[in-house]
């Protein structure tokens, strides 16, 4: 039996320099606070429906709505993170949170993590050595012992399979038609905190994920990687510069 230990240090290193994974709600809230919020774009080639017992198919697939770039099918996974540079701007004195009753499901869960095929690794973490070696109880073999961290975290699970078709509808309202290719990086647009709380507060969905049928353009900084794409007739661009018109390509 594997038990993680964890105790908060307080050293408010998770509260700096984030963006932080949140749904299009508590993305509103943010935004009406006066922060600020990225739209992150990625996307999987998807020519062939994995075989039904691939679980980490099946995850990815749940995530994701359909798409095309050129005639390659994809799927597009669209995040709302709440971005800042330096201390998070709910962070008060003795780092302390200052929105901790409303703090995004991200906060609650932290160190936890969301996806369940990334394993608990105190390395992978902000906190101190010292955090990890207190006398409380965290996880056992990767599962939080805590009821509301778990429940935090399948709330943050079914945000990500119930807001495709409000994130693909999104998409097609701000113009974004670009994505990196999974893996391998991210594209952050910013479209200004004004643009973007309006296009949210006007979204409406028929609960069902949709189809996008615009094509989108696979976005890369590896050239083996758009020479691959281009060659399976997949619309594919190479990124080799700085942040442009309110977009940046970020690499893994």
């Amino acid at each position: 039996m594997d038990r993680t230990q964890f105790d908060c240090t307080r050293c408010g290193k998770c509260c700096h320099d984030l963006r932080l994974p949140v749904s299009i709600a508590e993305a509103r809230k943010w935004l009406e606070r006066g922060g600020d919020v990225d739209i992150l774009c990625e996307a999987i080639p998807w020519p062939v429906e994995p075989d039904a017992s691939n679980a980490f198919a099946a995850y990815k697939r749940k995530r994701t709505f359909p798409a095309t770039s050129g005639t390659l099918p994809i799927r597009v996974a669209v995040t709302l993170a709440a971005s800042f540079t330096g201390a998070c701007p709910n962070l008060g004195d003795a780092m302390r949170c200052g929105i901790y009753e409303e703090r995004p499901l991200v906060c609650r869960v932290y160190p936890a993590e969301v996806n369940p095929f990334i394993p608990l690794k105190p390395e992978h973490k902000l906190c101190p050595s010292e955090a990890w070696q207190g006398v409380t109880p965290f996880a056992i073999d990767g599962i939080p012992v805590d009821p509301a961290t778990r429940a935090a975290i399948e709330q943050r699970r079914r945000a990500d399979e119930d807001e495709l078709e409000e994130k693909r509808a999104l998409c097609e309202r701000l113009g974004i038609d670009k994505a990196a290719v999974s893996n391998e990086g991210f594209l952050i647009v910013s479209v200004g905190r004004e643009r973007l709380l309006g296009a949210l507060s006007e979204l409406l969905s028929d609960g069902q994920p949709g189809v996008d049928w615009r094509s989108w353009t696979l976005v890369s900084n590896r050239r083996v990687t758009v020479d691959t794409l281009v060659s399976v007739d997949a619309v594919s661009e190479f990124d080799n510069g700085p942040q442009r018109d309110g977009v940046q390509y970020v690499g893994a």
